[in-house]
């Protein structure tokens, strides 16, 4: 399929909703959010490539931890990218920083919750062998 072909390529709300595994409601809330801005032809919702595109960078940030603010300026530079300038390009270095800066400390606090945890069980496991030896 050319480039041409892929521009033209529309969708359905069940199409995309079925695509990335949401539910029409989901794309409705992102369309009221602002971050989906379908074609409407009378009451159906006409998604073309670039809502496509937009909907995955959406699932995605959220999967990511991002707020919709910070999905909805995401999109805004995405879209900007062709004639995009450099403030533009480096803005969304900044929050890529940011959220990798952000993905580091809850990885840390994940490892101090698992070493914590880790000394719970250890803990635990000698009070059943001490209970255990008492017993017998």
């Amino acid at each position: 399929m050319g480039p041409l072909a892929l521009q033209r390529r529309t969708y359905s709300i069940g199409e995309l909703a079925k695509l990335f595994e949401v539910t029409p409601r989901t794309i409705r809330f992102y369309e009221q959010e602002g971050l989906l801005e379908p074609e409407r032809r009378g009451q159906t919702r006409i998604y073309h490539e670039k809502d496509r595109v937009r909907l995955k960078l959406t699932l995605r940030g959220k999967r990511l931890g991002f707020s919709l603010a910070e999905i909805r300026e995401v999109i805004e530079l995405y879209d900007a990218m062709p004639d995009g300038n450099a403030r533009q390009l480096h803005r969304l270095l900044e929050i890529l920083a940011e959220k990798r800066s952000d993905m580091e400390r809850q990885l840390e606090d994940i490892r101090l919750m698992q070493r914590e945890l880790d000394d719970v069980e250890m803990r635990c496991r000698e009070a059943l062998s001490s209970l255990s030896a008492t017993a017998t």
